[in-house]
């Protein structure tokens, strides 16, 4: 981390786990752990969990993203998310190509842009999610695929509006399986999309920018990651299931 450059922030990624009741018990749980933190806080939450969440974290600075949206603000789109009904509930930030989105339900890198530039148009952060699968970084082409998908996911996106956008490297391979890129690896990759930043948008851009690592991120390897130079924080898992966890999590990034 590099904060008198960038904040640190650390996500909670809830997937679909937790009733709306689970949310507010689990927010409540984790508010007097995390009060004070020296780092962003955020809680991405199934849809239906969005209202118990927003009323939950009242009080604290703890801020509430959904999981997905989607790239148009109305229309004939059965089970979608518009990102504008998003912003007028109160919601914070959207978590956009997450690699789920895209393996098990259709997500190309053109419509996670489309996405990308609705929430922002709707005045959103976006976590934007990047990675490799394990066959990927076995043909030692992790780095042309991350470039690839952070060069779409960002085409029309303004340096302007780079200041709401987080990118969260998640390798693949090492989402929910219990294996971690060691933390080299880690920080090679994050400064390697820092790297791809630079050429669109300026070093100015690319400095400022939060990156996070993704991908089985716990209480026991946090610190080694995040004591990268270019791992900005943590876009988590099952371990922000857990309010000790997590916890735990944002205490390393505080420091």
């Amino acid at each position: 981390m590099k904060k008198d450059l960038r904040p640190a922030v650390i996500a909670g990624n809830w997937k679909m786990n937790k009733t709306p009741a689970e949310t507010t018990t689990l927010i409540n749980e984790i508010k007097p752990l995390v009060a004070g933190a020296g780092c962003g806080v955020c809680v991405g939450v199934p849809f239906v969990c969005l209202p118990a969440a927003l009323e939950a974290v009242k009080g604290s600075d703890i801020k509430v993203a959904a999981q997905n949206c989607h790239w148009e603000t109305a229309g004939a789109f059965t089970g979608e998310i518009s990102p504008v009904t998003l912003k007028e509930m109160g919601v914070y930030a959207v978590i956009i190509g997450h690699s789920e989105r895209r393996t098990l339900f259709g997500d190309t890198d053109q419509t996670i842009n489309q996405r990308t530039l609705a929430a922002l148009a709707a005045g959103l952060h976006v976590i934007l999610c990047v990675g490799e699968t394990l066959v990927q970084r076995e043909q030692d082409i992790t780095a042309e695929i991350c470039a690839m998908q952070t060069k779409i996911g960002l085409l029309g996106v303004s340096a302007d509006d780079m200041k709401n956008v987080v990118i969260a490297y998640e390798p693949v391979w090492a989402i929910g399986t219990g294996r971690t890129a060691t933390s080299d690896q880690a920080d090679e990759v994050c400064g390697g999309i820092r790297e791809v930043l630079a050429g669109l948008y300026g070093a100015q851009v690319a400095d400022a920018t939060t990156i996070q690592y993704g991908g089985s991120m716990n209480a026991a390897n946090a610190d080694e990651l995040l004591g990268k130079l270019h791992v900005d924080g943590g876009l988590i898992g099952g371990a922000s299931l857990k309010a000790a966890d997590f916890a735990a999590i944002i205490k390393a990034g505080s420091k």
